[in-house]
């Protein structure tokens, strides 16, 4: 004790104020202050501590003495406190280091461990007098000024604030000054939060008795002060990229082993047992947000890509090809690169995310089509409007048709990706209407491209079926070398619509021919001139067999049908004798049960030697009993139209 020198003991004295006064003490009290002083500023805390505790011990024991003897007696009392007026002040300062050194416990448990070890033997000591004098409350009813100093509930107060602190510290960018500033500002709490826990569980948790389970009341401070600041994050008006940031990071790298799940923090951190860092509702909000802006971002992208696209259709050179030689255009590309870097940012928040921005990407696809179809159809009647323009208008309506099967793969793979349950039917009626408006576009396209063929078929077509091409025109040899010219383009679109575009060119080119039998454009005035333009015929159809069977190559389809027609109208012209007519045209019906009165009337009229009753019974017989069509007949003839006034003709 401090007075144990000095004044024999407390009972001896003959009043307490001899005792204050007594020139012994007076002089010593003035120099234990400046030694415990000294110690403080030295860093010797646990030699000031117990120069404190021995100041704080002789104050409390004279006090205590004189409220047992005399309560009341308060200028006995302001009489001691004025005499160990600097014990408060030393035990503040004294705090004020033991505060600054756990601000900086996480260093210092590296550096100093013992220092650390020394501040928490001084918070203990400084418990144990708090029980103890509070013990002796219930006796005595007194407690000593500045008591209970409760130094392990401010030594947790500290590190929570420090926490925060730190937690608060990390954002070293703005938005302004960083567009990845939260990204950044995330991957420092993640790396400072595991670091940190780490360290406290390595090394800080051996400085501190059992009992105060620093460890886990670290983890709770972080835990809160993470929370606070993600709630913080949240309520700012977040982009949506930093939503997806955000969200990624508390959903799913919080938990893992990149951050709480990490194998040296187990087996004390239970991620299981961890509570959210965000609330279901601010959870909900953020992701509605982010919805809401995807979804004006992805129609602003699509418009854009679009746009850019229609600006290549007009270009001087030819569109790139892809690896199999196919003219394409970047849009398919573009379109699902955008949309699998959405959908891999929302698998990385949640399945439930993934599935919606799915649906989200088909539906808007869905819409896209719509005014691509719209945009494909503007360019093709731009073109017609002049044909020499757009320069390479084929070669790009090839990459639009072409782009068709592209989306229709894309989608498919797309969904086969990133959807687990086929039984979305959202997707599954978004992906019916998107095939159907691309096999529409595709086929608008081969429509087009077609009808480029036909108008420059026109003046040769018109050629067929006159005296011109009784003599030896050469038309059908200039129909079928425009066609295969045309077709070398055409070598360059995807095989599903190719091959649909081929069969539709035969059917088309057997259809004008028979168009031209049917417009009466010459009447046979001989056997022998009915057996030449019949042969002819013949000929012709081989001709075109010929070039569809090349064009056709590698489908594995028999389209020889087509050119059949042609031979059989061929047998009924070629026929010698008049009174087998009914039979032959009879045997005609019967394979192409859509032929119709007027074209056997305009046939007949052809032949030049059937008579007007002729003509008339066998149609009127034909008309009593019409043939049924076989299940795999293809219509030819119901878009043959023949001129109102050769059937006219067919009745005088």
């Amino acid at each position: 004790m401090l007075f144990d020198s000095v004044l024999p003991t407390v009972q001896l004295l003959s009043s307490l104020e001899s005792v204050l006064l007594n020139p012994a003490a007076a002089l010593l009290m003035p120099e234990i202050v400046r030694e415990t002083q000294d110690l403080i500023e030295q860093g010797a805390l646990l030699q000031a501590h117990r120069k404190l505790m021995d100041l704080e011990c002789s104050r409390d024991g004279l006090m205590c003495e004189q409220y047992r003897m005399d309560s009341g007696n308060t200028r006995d009392m302001t009489l001691i406190h004025s005499y160990f007026g600097s014990t408060q002040g030393l035990s503040d300062e004294l705090a004020k280091q033991l505060w600054m050194v756990l601000q900086r416990s996480l260093v210092t448990v590296r550096r100093d461990p013992t220092l650390l070890v020394s501040v928490v033997r001084i918070i203990e000591r400084e418990e144990k007098i708090d029980r103890r004098i509070l013990d002796r409350k219930k006796q005595t009813g007194f407690v000593p000024p500045g008591r209970p100093k409760s130094w392990k509930e401010k030594m947790f107060a500290v590190l929570d604030r420090t926490v925060t602190t730190r937690i608060e510290g990390t954002q070293a960018d703005t938005r302004e000054s960083d567009r990845m500033w939260l990204v950044r500002h995330l991957e420092i709490i993640r790396k400072y939060v595991l670091d940190d826990l780490i360290v406290a569980k390595n090394l800080m948790a051996q400085c501190f008795p059992p009992h105060y389970d620093i460890f886990r009341n670290l983890l709770r401070m972080y835990h809160q002060a993470l929370s606070t600041r993600m709630q913080e994050l949240a309520s700012e008006d977040l982009e949506a990229n930093e939503i997806v940031s955000l969200l990624t990071w508390v959903l799913n790298t919080y938990t893992s082993t990149e951050m709480m799940g990490n194998a040296e923090l187990a087996p004390e951190v239970d991620v299981g047992l961890l509570e959210p860092l965000l609330s279901p509702g601010v959870v909900s909000e953020l992701l509605d947000t982010y919805m809401s802006t995807l979804t004006s971002n992805i129609i602003g992208w699509l418009r854009k890509a679009l746009e850019t696209d229609k600006k290549d259709w007009v270009k001087e050179t030819e569109p790139e090809a892809d690896q199999d030689g196919y003219y394409q255009t970047t849009l398919p590309a573009i379109v699902f690169q955008m949309f699998e870097q959405n959908l891999q940012v929302a698998a990385q928040i949640s399945e439930d995310l993934k599935t919606k921005v799915l649906v989200l990407c088909l539906q808007q696809m869905n819409s896209f089509l719509s005014r691509y179809k719209e945009e494909a159809q503007l360019y093709k009647e731009e073109h017609l409007r002049n044909r020499q323009q757009p320069h390479c208008y084929v070669q790009y309506m090839v990459a639009i048709i072409n782009n068709c099967q592209t989306f229709k793969e894309s989608i498919v793979s797309l969904k086969r990706k990133y959807l687990k349950h086929e039984a979305e039917e959202g997707a599954a009626l978004s992906q019916l209407s998107m095939d159907g408006v691309l096999d529409a576009i595709a086929k608008d396209g081969c429509s087009g491209l077609l009808e480029e063929v036909f108008l420059d078929l026109e003046q040769h077509l018109n050629e067929l079926m006159t005296k011109k091409w009784l003599l030896g025109s050469n038309a059908v040899d200039i129909i079928c070398v425009t066609v295969e010219d045309y077709f070398n383009d055409f070598a360059k679109i995807k095989k599903p619509y190719k091959k649909r575009m081929t069969a539709e060119a035969h059917r088309r080119v057997v259809v004008e021919y028979l168009r031209a039998v049917m417009q009466k454009r010459i009447s046979f005035r001989s056997a022998e001139e009915r057996k030449e333009g019949a042969e002819r015929m013949v000929r012709e159809a081989e001709q075109l067999r010929f070039l569809f069977r090349k064009l056709a190559s590698g489908f594995g389809e028999d389209m020889d049908g087509y050119c059949d027609t042609i031979v059989a109208v061929a047998e009924v012209i070629k026929l010698t004798d008049p009174s087998l007519l009914y039979l032959e045209v009879s045997t005609l019906v019967s394979k192409y049960p859509d032929i119709r009165d007027d074209h056997i009337g305009a046939l007949l009229a052809m032949r030049g030697d059937a008579t007007r009753d002729m003509r008339q019974t066998i149609i009127e017989t034909l008309e009593q009993g019409p043939a049924q069509a076989s299940p795999d007949h293809v219509p030819i003839f119901r878009d043959i139209v023949v001129p109102s006034l050769n059937v006219a003709k067919l009745l005088k």
